[in-house]
């Protein structure tokens, strides 16, 4: 093929480009991806999907989903005991759910990182106690530290948020921190700082690029947590209050309908089950794409 190069030489692909072409080849991924791309635009646009009033009663209590011969086109998903549309309440509820956990995720993210980096770049006796508090902190599950938390702060929906992201940040710095130890120790690093590089420059160009996959399992496995801990506390009534739209918080109010109206229960409970699946399936590909790439 013709070109104005005129030696010729093979384009190098840039860093994206090869974590790209990695992520792509994974079927998984890609599915992943797509299906998680396709929760965000519901998440995004959810006042303007929701068919009905989630929180308008209609007359028609407990019709099961449309694929039963008794449900009805109307009300896709069916009703709920108080006759409202359970599929408009799932698509509400998005944004309580999965868009609050993105929210919190990624605060406690940066603030984990900015507190690990620079934990991480010290030695001594600072360093060394962080390491053993944080130790401490990570032994406790992070769904009993939100309960902590909010035994403190108090019930409501703002509260429980502020508490999962508070809870999650220790385990962002224990994370950041072991990794930018690790790399701080290496041989290339000391031969870069004999070099004159600043801290600055080795951090930003040498230790971050190689602590991305350790940042992408946190991140999925922090977006998981997240989501599974706002769910349980709403599940068992520390976190949104009915008639909240939050999807724990509505398998919470039909949980006494398990064996009268199971899809009151099975729905949202799906709804939580493929979200957390697809966050992992492509956090997942993404970790294993990075590790491609600077292999």
């Amino acid at each position: 093929m013709l070109t104005n190069n005129i030696y010729q030489e093979e384009r190098i692909p840039t860093q994206f480009e090869r974590f790209w072409r990695s992520y792509r080849a994974n079927s998984l991924a890609m599915f992943g991806l797509w299906s998680l791309g396709l929760i965000i635009l519901i998440t995004l646009i959810s006042p303007w999907l929701i068919p009905h009033d989630p929180h308008g009663q209609s007359g028609f209590l407990l019709m099961p989903p449309s694929w039963d011969p008794s449900g009805s086109v109307e009300y896709f998903l069916g009703t709920d005991d108080l006759g409202r549309d359970i599929l408009s309440r799932l698509i509400d509820g998005s944004q309580l759910t999965f868009g609050a956990s993105v929210i919190i995720t990624f605060i406690a993210a940066f603030v984990g990182c900015l507190i690990g980096i620079l934990a991480g770049m010290t030695k001594g006796l600072l360093s060394s106690t962080l390491n053993h508090l944080l130790d401490t902190v990570m032994s406790i599950p992070s769904l009993l530290l939100a309960i902590i938390f909010v035994a403190f702060l108090g019930f409501g929906e703002f509260n429980v948020l502020l508490a999962i992201c508070l809870a999650l940040i220790p385990r962002f710095v224990r994370s950041v921190y072991i990794a930018v130890h690790n790399e701080v120790e290496k041989d290339y690093i000391m031969a870069a700082r004999l070099d004159g590089a600043s801290d600055f420059y080795l951090l930003w160009h040498s230790i971050l690029p190689n602590t991305l996959p350790m940042l992408a399992q946190e991140v999925t496995m922090a977006l998981s947590i997240a989501i599974l801990d706002i769910t349980a506390l709403g599940f068992l009534g520390l976190g949104a209050q009915a008639p909240s739209t939050e999807w724990g918080a509505i398998l919470g109010d039909s949980v006494e309908l398990i064996y009268l109206a199971p899809w009151t229960v099975t729905l949202p409970g799906l709804a939580i089950m493929y979200t957390v699946v697809m966050i992992n399936l492509v956090g997942e590909g993404a970790r294993q794409a990075l590790n491609a790439g600077v292999e």
